[in-house]
């Protein structure tokens, strides 16, 4: 009884705002949860009926274990219960919101660098990595919410840090199946995909965030640069996994593809802002590939490219607790077909005073659709509220 007092004492004592620590000898854990839930409501174009798009959400209902056992190991299990039930139900994942979001190990005994293992997000791409709970956002630029690239996968990372964390370097190597991994084995090659980033700060770390709500009084900058890299080769020549639309067909082909990324971010004062630009390279085997169809020889040159970018502004009004946003991107599907799709989306998050829970509220606006992918509305709002503890 003595034990079971003291245990819940060390809760009570270890409660932070944020997060409950539980500590035993060498072994610390922290718990957290996060709840999120929104209404959506689309301005359909003409000729459209189907508004089954006008629903309220739930997009988080989440429960994360992060511990560390003496100096060595550090651990994270992050599972969403809303996307466990809703990929339940539907056959394709949703790759910005999977259920089970993060399970991997980190050793840090070696000296010449950090090893990560395990199930979670690709260190590639710096909005990927950062956390939902610092954007006014309730849903990531297209180029990098997971469709045309994927933010998660199983592997291992090696991870090396200099100059005060001001610079970082990862080299990794995963499955390649991003998300759809967690379905067992590998695509018929077997191949790998391998991922490399490498970023560089100033005049000190800058960690991963959008949001600069502790207006830096100094200004602050960080750049990084990143690349992939695969050659699978699929017996059917067709894009993995079967009937999967939200995957563009492009984040595993049959054959050779090359992503290569650049961002910048900076902050001061409250303003920030972050740029990102990606382009990939895809090099089927096979001449009558789906990505090759209704183009000759000569047109395709053995290749197809595809990408975009990203552009965002912030300001945190500190006063007030509200982050206002605003992001423009453009994603070129296949460059091939004509046209790219142009997308304004601003945002406004207001911090409820004394929780860490935030109203959202985020307007989508498409200037243009593209042609191999149009969609059935123009115009999109969401607004909801997030809760963490």
């Amino acid at each position: 009884m003595k034990s079971f007092l003291s245990f819940i004492l060390l809760i009570a004592v270890s409660t932070s705002f944020a997060q409950f620590t539980i500590s035993s000898g060498k072994n610390t854990m922290e718990l957290s949860t996060s709840f999120s839930t929104f209404y959506n409501s689309r301005t359909l174009n003409a000729g459209e009926t189907d508004q089954s798009k006008n629903r309220f959400k739930l997009r988080d209902a989440q429960l994360g274990i992060d511990g560390r056992v003496g100096n060595d190991f550090e651990y994270t299990l992050k599972v969403d219960f809303a996307d466990i039930a809703a990929n339940n139900i539907n056959t394709v994942i949703d790759p910005e919101n999977p259920g089970l979001l993060a399970a991997n190990v980190t050793y840090k005994g070696f000296k010449f660098c950090d090893i990560e293992m395990g199930y979670g997000k690709l260190h590639y791409s710096r909005s990927t990595m950062v956390p939902f709970e610092n954007t006014a956002y309730w849903q990531s630029a297209e180029i990098t919410r997971g469709s045309i690239f994927s933010v998660r996968d199983i592997g291992v990372t090696f991870i090396k840090n200099f100059w005060k964390q001001r610079a970082n370097v990862y080299l990794g190597a995963y499955s390649g199946l991003g998300e759809y991994s967690l379905n067992g084995d590998n695509d018929p090659s077997g191949a790998l995909e391998y991922v490399g980033r490498f970023d560089i700060s100033y005049p000190s770390r800058f960690r991963y965030r959008e949001v600069d709500d502790r207006h830096t009084p100094i200004p602050m900058f960080s750049i990084g640069i990143a690349g992939r890299y695969t050659d699978k080769s699929l017996p059917t020549g067709a894009a993995f996994p079967a009937g999967a639309s939200s995957s563009y067909g492009l984040k595993v082909i049959d054959g050779k593809r090359y992503v290569y990324g650049f961002d910048a971010a900076f902050q001061y004062m409250g303003f920030s802002g972050q740029f990102e630009i990606h382009q990939l390279k895809m090099e089927p085997q096979n001449t009558n590939d789906p990505l090759f169809q209704n183009f000759t020889n000569s047109q395709t040159k053995g290749y197809i490219l595809a990408g975009g970018y990203l552009t965002q502004l912030n300001y945190y009004i500190k006063d007030w607790g509200t982050i206002l946003s605003a992001r423009y991107e453009e994603v070129d599907l296949n460059d091939l077909v004509k046209g790219k799709s142009q997308r304004f989306s601003p945002a406004i998050g207001y911090k409820l005073k004394g929780y860490n829970a935030m109203i959202k509220f985020q307007y989508f606006k498409i200037f243009k659709d593209e042609s191999i992918d149009p969609f059935n509305w123009k115009d999109q709002y969401r607004l909801g509220m997030q809760f963490s503890l």
